[in-house]
């Protein structure tokens, strides 16, 4: 059993790490972890987005002294969100419905790590307003109900538009990330919910491996190997989630 703690804390260190090198908070990370891990979907949700709070925060300063963030392409999305996460988080969902959403979300920053590539500047396009507006209210409500922030979504959409580079979309999807897990946690508040006993450390762990993560990432840390090497993790616990009763 001690051996499993360890094992846990371990993970959930480089989880922490290689999400806030890529400028996310590492909910969908924290899930699939918790969920190979047996731990209740009902805890699973406020801890992930406790989990996001700190991590994304210390992603977002990294990213955005190093000159990355856009505030013209990020307020739409954040106005939209922030309300539909809020109701999202009181939203209850029955278990192994739960896992088969979390699952197919997983899939999301597998194919966007694989494939997506960094955008050439020439290539850029301004941002519409109002579909950042209709793509941050799904984004918000669908975050809130699963419990991440939501940057696993919006990332490969804004390099799929051509909005931002990735350094850009770093910078923009830890601070999405962070506005969407607060307003989740207020719907949790309302609802009401479980923290598991060893949360403290929870934190402790994925705040310094966000600390590392977002230092080495917003310093043009090579990621590929880092982004293939979580894409594999990903897909696995999305296999999990999605075809294993366990």
């Amino acid at each position: 059993m001690q051996e499993s703690f360890i094992l846990f804390y371990c993970l959930l260190f480089i989880v922490a790490f290689l999400y806030a090198s890529v400028g996310h908070g590492g909910a969908s990370g924290y899930l699939a972890l918790m969920a190979i891990f047996a731990i209740s979907p009902a805890i699973m949700k406020p801890t992930a987005l406790l989990l996001n709070l700190f991590v994304s925060s210390t992603s977002f300063i990294q990213f955005y002294r190093g000159g990355h963030f856009k505030w013209k392409t990020f307020w739409p999305f954040a106005l939209a969100s922030i309300p539909l996460s809020f109701v999202g988080g009181m939203m209850v969902i029955e278990s192994s419905i739960y896992k088969k959403i979390l699952g197919m979300l997983l899939l999301i920053p597998v194919i966007r790590f694989f494939f997506f590539k960094n955008t050439d500047p020439k290539d850029f396009k301004p941002s519409n307003i109002p579909l950042s507006l209709a793509i941050g209210g799904i984004i918000g409500l669908l975050s809130g109900m699963i419990g991440i922030g939501g940057g696993i979504i919006l990332s490969p959409i804004l390099l799929l538009l051509k909005w931002t580079d990735q350094k850009q979309t770093a910078a923009i999807s830890a601070a999405f990330i962070f506005v969407n897990s607060v307003a989740g946690l207020g719907g949790q508040l309302i609802k009401g919910f479980e923290f598991n006993s060893h949360m403290l450390a929870y934190v402790g762990v994925a705040f310094v491996g966000g600390i590392c993560g977002a230092y080495f990432g917003a310093l043009k840390f090579p990621q590929t190997v880092l982004k293939n090497v979580l894409a594999c993790v990903l897909a696995l616990a999305a296999y999990k989630l999605l075809f294993t009763h366990a």
